[in-house]
């Protein structure tokens, strides 16, 4: 009974950890959730002093009583930034946006050249003293690390050298050279090299390699990884909700959650959005970070100003106000060649409102293939302007969606999913 017990403790490294909002902290938020309820004790390590973009408190009802949580104390250079360029509230995807003046060029080659592999390489030290002692004394003998960051999949790199006999599974919930976003750094050829040995140790070493969906899996895999496992990321059934009309008595909303920034904007949509609307009572609503290009964008045509609702980001708990105040859902990849392994938490999200989704990305991605399964949305590419016209006069129309059918969405309940985590687990 005793060795049962020691072999059901699992650790799990993370970054994003309630009260930090956003998509990067639901995914462990919802296992540890519900891990307890098959067999499995979590404990989480987390950073005590995070440098969050987004805080949401409302999450901490979603910690599941059972689960132990670690704080341990991290330094970022992100404080250091903030008192030499005099911004008070720097979010850190804004040190990419910001593009004028020489102090903003200097940050981004900074980050991408002193950072290896980001500014959260200072807590893999510590973290690792700490940790080898807080294993052998709970007798842990598995282990999950999950980045982004990926510089916590150093921590379990050198757990996993220190104790061979760990079983460590590192999750990425994105990738880490194959990402588009690392391009962006200005990397010198020596430091891009050390992100590729790096990415190439961690995958050599853990025992199993998490992806977020098929592509990804496959990329890792080529990149060397010794085994890999689709997880995908999901909803929880408590959001989800009854097939129907909004409650919005102002026309139809096509609602956007989220980020959105240069990287993801459908121009060609808003463009021949704009070109179509004859009147019709149609809103777009934007809830989440927008960038000022998008803005700047938006502003520069003849009708969406007018038709577009900005709202800042909202708690976890309002969402589900967000979702029955709409009638058709917008997802945007990354318009890049790297889009096709994007399998973002959102898209589960909006499968669970069984409402039309309408996404603008890769059709062949993973994401448009769930789409597709799920006849639940259509995947066009930014540039399909035959395919993205015949869109626009559906939704004008009110006609969006009539066909789909929303089959086999209860897959991707977070449940489910935790079931397969678990099976992974006892397989080790």
């Amino acid at each position: 009974m005793e060795e049962q017990s020691r072999a059901k403790k699992v650790l799990v490294i993370t970054y994003y950890w309630p009260p930090s909002g956003g998509a990067g902290v639901q995914r462990w938020l919802q296992f540890t959730k519900y891990l307890p309820d098959l067999g499995w004790d979590p404990i989480v390590f987390t950073p005590e002093n995070p440098d969050f973009d987004l805080v949401d408190s409302s999450l901490l009802q979603y910690v599941h009583p059972k689960v132990d949580v670690l704080k341990f104390p991290i330094w970022e250079p992100y404080g250091l930034f903030k008192r030499l360029s005099g911004t008070k509230e720097l979010k850190q995807g804004q040190i990419l946006e910001e593009k004028r003046g020489l102090f903003k060029k200097i940050s981004v080659f900074a980050r991408g050249n002193f950072f290896v592999p980001d500014p959260k390489i200072f807590w893999v030290k510590p973290s690792v003293a700490f940790l080898k002692d807080m294993i052998i004394k709970n007798d842990i003998h598995h282990i999950i690390t999950t980045g982004p960051p990926h510089s916590l999949h150093l921590i379990g790199l050198q757990l996993k050298q220190h104790m061979p006999s760990i079983h460590w599974l590192a999750d990425f919930r994105d990738p880490w050279t194959e990402w588009d976003i690392m391009r962006q750094f200005k990397m010198l050829p020596r430091v891009w090299k050390r992100h590729q040995k790096l990415e190439k140790e961690v995958l050599k070493s853990a025992d199993i390699t998490i992806a977020t969906g098929n592509q990804a899996a496959q990329d890792l895999q080529k990149l060397g990884a010794r085994k890999t496992v689709v997880l995908t990321n999901g909803y929880h059934s408590e959001r989800e909700l009854k097939l129907g009309k909004s409650t919005n008595l102002d026309g139809s909303v096509l609602l956007h959650l989220g980020m959105l920034n240069e990287k993801r904007v459908p121009s060609l949509f808003f463009k021949i959005f704009d070109q179509n609307w004859q009147g019709q009572r149609f809103i777009m609503q934007f809830t989440g970070i927008i960038s000022p290009d998008v803005l700047k964008q938006i502003a520069s045509l003849e009708h969406l100003p007018e038709l577009c609702a900005i709202k800042d980001s909202v708690n976890h708990q309002d969402l589900k106000e967000e979702y029955s105040q709409s009638d058709f859902l917008l997802l945007l990849q990354t318009n890049s060649s790297e889009s096709s392994t994007q399998l973002p938490g959102k898209l589960f999200e909006y499968l669970a409102q069984k409402k039309p989704i309408l996404a603008f990305g890769d059709p062949e991605s993973d994401a448009a293939r769930i789409l597709n399964e799920c006849n639940c949305g259509i995947m066009l590419a930014y540039d399909d302007e035959v395919g993205t016209k015949h869109v626009v006069e559906q939704l004008l129309g009110g006609t969006f969606g009539q066909e789909f059918t929303y089959e086999g969405i209860g897959q991707y309940s977070r449940q489910a999913i935790t079931g397969q985590l678990a099976d992974l687990l006892a397989s080790l």
